[in-house]
């Protein structure tokens, strides 16, 4: 029993996101290294100190670093924590990006696109602190449920429109759109997230030699080097629902290039041809919004959502009264004439 002091001194106590339960790690792990859960094999992260916010546990990453789930001990909140990638501090172009996710965000109040709190530096290392959404993506749910329910499609449709027309009236556009890009809160509310190739909507563009944006989900306009508007935004939009809706991407070829001159060239099969129990509304307003020509999409974020809307109607309509309940004398209900 002499030594139990000193094995408790050499632990560290740590709640588990994985199975909930609060377990013992070494206490000589450095900050944010990993071990598996004693419990449920999850992995648990040695916390870490930046400033007030105590890191706890990885969320994501991605090319610019990775985001952790934090705790603000001042505020008394859970928030999301992005740190950039030490070894991306001195390069000009990495750091302008980051800059720009944390400007274009902070610009932005709409309940679907990610609040963001703060943006720092703290002992050479730069962060960004945000709202916490992390239960997980468009992408994750599609890699999971192979397809998700129209009705859910039509509401992350309609309020992540509702998303980029706010960023619209503050002259930006998005330029990633794509399922991973939609994150979802405790609440289920959908998030947009991650700005960093956002640019003002009235800047010249110089058409470069690269199509920035992700392959499945670009338009057609983006990949002929033309000028990209809010349509492309839209576009891409529409793609991410059509993939979330069929589960499908909206073309399929065995190599990269192949996807994108299918963008340009290839007809889109309509979402009700890929599912017959797709609704027709529903697969009208997908197949407007991906449309080759900008100018034979929605016009306007308005008219996109106005379509959608109209879809989930009537699709809470059909669901509503497909078995109305029967009265005393056997008549069905007055929506039924």
């Amino acid at each position: 029993m002499s030594d139990s002091p000193d094995v408790h001194k050499a632990l560290k106590m740590v709640a588990c996101n994985g199975c909930g339960t609060k377990v013992f790690i070494p206490s000589d792990l450095p900050p944010l290294a990993t071990t598996p859960c004693p419990k449920c094999g999850h992995k648990l992260m040695m916390p870490m100190q930046l400033r007030q916010f105590e890191l706890r546990g990885i969320i994501g990453s991605g090319g610019m670093g990775k985001v952790y789930r934090a705790f603000d001990k001042t505020l008394q909140r859970e928030v999301a924590v992005k740190l950039m990638r030490p070894e991306l501090a001195a390069d000009a172009t990495a750091l302008e990006n980051f800059f720009r996710e944390a400007r274009a965000c902070a610009s932005l109040n709409h309940t679907n696109i990610i609040h963001i709190y703060s943006f720092d530096e703290w002992e050479g290392l730069r962060y960004l602190v945000m709202e916490l959404a992390d239960h997980g993506s468009l992408d994750g749910r599609i890699e999971k449920f192979q397809r998700v329910p129209e009705l859910d499609v039509l509401d992350v449709g309609i309020k992540i429109a509702s998303a980029l027309d706010m960023a619209l009236k503050h002259n930006l556009l998005h330029r990633d759109l794509k399922p991973g890009n939609i994150l979802f809160n405790a609440d289920n509310e959908p998030k947009l997230v991650d700005f960093g190739l956002a640019i003002k909507a009235d800047t010249y563009q110089e058409i470069g030699q690269e199509t920035e944006g992700t392959p499945y989900y670009v338009a057609p306009e983006k990949i002929k080097r033309e000028q990209e508007t809010f349509l492309s935004d839209m576009y891409s939009l529409g793609a991410a629902l059509y993939h979330a809706l069929t589960g499908h991407v909206p073309f399929e070829a065995p190599t990269v290039e192949e996807v994108v001159k299918a963008h340009v060239f290839t007809p889109l099969t309509p979402p009700n041809q890929v599912l017959p129990e797709i609704t027709q509304p529903t697969s009208d307003a997908l197949l407007k919004v991906l449309a080759k020509h900008p100018e034979d999409r929605f016009l306007s974020y308005d008219e996109f959502r106005m379509a959608l809307e109209a879809a989930r109607s009537q699709l809470l309509v059909r669901k509503y009264t497909s078995a109305p309940p029967q009265n005393p004398k056997g008549k069905t209900g007055w929506w039924r004439r």
